[in-house]
């Protein structure tokens, strides 16, 4: 039966097709499906070789109402073909030969018991068979191509003819090449989630106060996308949170944070005001406390002022270890701090011994949280970090703008973020949310040591003040707070 021009003008196009196609899975339907329709067979198995077997992977039969593995669901109801020559999958896998048979029960050259038992099981009748080795252009065994019953325009069964071996067997190699190139990128995409995580991983266990944070900026993120995903659906949103931009967000949300591993742990793992510098300070107010004993027993000093100078040293550190971890030190604290600070025990030879050091007054000084504005600048420098060692990391054109996202996730959109004070527009969509998860999850945390974890009511609402003041998206932010808390809700 020769080929017509609209025959040869299909296999073009199915050609064009299997080109085109991204996702593996619809590859291999693709082959299945357009071999089917070249040769009008009824049936066909697509077998993949994997660990030394040929294992079943799409199967089809027009008549029977077979269809099995088209949404990519493994069949593993049936035992995988093993590489023995007498298997007619596996001869042409062993050997890479088109098999072309006219009738099964005619041939004596191998195995057909399996496909006869079907037949007696299903009153199908296998005859006509073509089995094509697909491979791809290095000539790397991906699987076989088993076709059953051509049939001609009547419905009859027929052989398949001669002129479709080259033909499905260049599409197959085709679909191979394609298949292989898709595994390759899937391959790199892991190579890179890998090393994503890893950084993410070694980020995490710098300090022990926020192991989970990275992730839950990345959960939160995508949380808020699939959520603006929905808006769009309903009107309320024009743009679409497919998977791939949902990847790049987790992406940038697992990297937003590698700049800390240049941050001092001092300084990352402060967890309270005074923290390891704590000891140093008791040990010079026993210290002093030693030092007015002796001037009472020198007679320096009267026995009644030691015990004023030893109770008020006793009060002072009490002081000291009740405000090291308060949330906010008030207006009276604040003063008595710099009070405390002008105190002194002048030595013999002029040495003054200050009650604490200047350090330790500006650490004690703090208003909110653990770090002093030095100690802030340093922390907040993990977004330049950020910045300059994602630089140094190859990123293809579709993951091109992650480190950026990353890099920006602490600017606001009035500009008072930093380290750029970027506004406005020129805040990507991605930037805003990670921003918002950012915070959220600070704010959420259950692992800081200076302060409790917030309920998500009373972090939302602070999410909503900053977005009144015009540093977060305020729809967002509205989002956010409906996931978070329909999520609550379901549980």
């Amino acid at each position: 039966m020769a080929l017509t021009v609209q025959d040869f003008k299909d296999i073009l196009n199915v050609g064009i097709q299997l080109t085109v196609e991204k996702d593996d899975n619809k590859l291999l339907n693709t082959i299945v499906e357009k071999g089917m329709q070249i040769t009008k067979c009824d049936a066909a198995t697509l077998y993949l070789y994997e660990d030394d077997v040929l294992k079943f992977r799409i199967m089809r039969t027009i008549s029977q109402n077979v269809y099995r593995g088209l949404d990519g669901t493994p069949i593993t109801d049936i035992p995988p073909v093993p590489f023995k020559e007498e298997n007619v999958c596996a001869y042409t896998a062993i050997h890479r030969k088109v098999v072309n048979i006219a009738d099964v029960y005619d041939c004596d050259e191998f195995d057909f018991s399996g496909p006869k038992k079907y037949d007696a099981m299903t009153g199908f009748r296998t005859q006509s068979m073509l089995v094509i080795p697909v491979e791809n252009t290095t000539g790397e065994l991906i699987g076989v191509f088993q076709m059953i019953n051509a049939q001609d325009e009547s419905g009859k069964v027929i052989p398949f003819d001669a002129q479709f071996e080259i033909i499905i067997r260049s599409l197959g190699s085709l679909a191979a090449v394609e298949l292989s190139n898709i595994q390759y990128v899937q391959q790199i995409k892991k190579q890179l989630h890998s090393f994503v995580e890893a950084m993410a991983t070694a980020i995490d266990e710098r300090t022990p106060y926020n192991g989970s944070h990275t992730r839950n900026v990345a959960k939160y993120a995508t949380i808020l996308a699939k959520k603006m995903d929905e808006k769009t659906v309903l009107g309320e949103f024009d743009e679409v949170f497919d998977e791939d931009r949902i990847e790049r967000l987790q992406l940038a949300a697992l990297l937003h944070d590698i700049g800390k591993m240049i941050i001092p742990r001092s300084v990352m793992n402060r967890a309270t005001r005074m923290d390891k510098d704590m000891a140093a300070l008791e040990d010079r107010i026993a210290l002093l406390k030693c030092y007015y004993e002796i001037d009472a027993l020198k007679g320096k000093i009267s026995e009644e002022t030691y015990k004023e100078k030893a109770a008020l040293l006793t009060d002072i550190i009490d002081f000291v270890h009740r405000i090291d971890n308060v949330g906010f030190l008030q207006q009276e604290d604040f003063d008595r701090v710099q009070e405390i600070a002008k105190l002194y025990y002048e030595k013999e030879d002029g040495e003054k011994v200050f009650y604490i050091t200047e350090r330790e007054r500006v650490c004690l000084s703090v208003r909110k949280g653990t770090l002093t504005d030095e100690d802030r600048k340093i922390m907040e420098s993990h977004v330049t970090m950020t910045a300059k060692i994602l630089s140094k990391v190859y990123f293809s054109k579709n993951y091109i703008n992650v480190p950026r996202w990353a890099a920006e996730h602490h600017e606001y959109l009035d500009g008072s973020g930093y380290p750029n004070h970027i506004q406005g527009d020129a805040l990507d969509v991605e930037t805003r949310i990670l921003a918002i998860a950012d915070i959220y999850d600070a704010l959420t945390a259950s692992d800081r040591p200076y302060k409790p974890p917030m309920p998500k009511a009373k972090a939302c609402a602070i999410l909503h003040s900053m977005a009144n003041e015009g540093k977060l998206e305020e729809r967002f932010v509205g989002w956010l707070e409906e996931a978070v808390m329909s999520d609550d809700e379901q549980k």
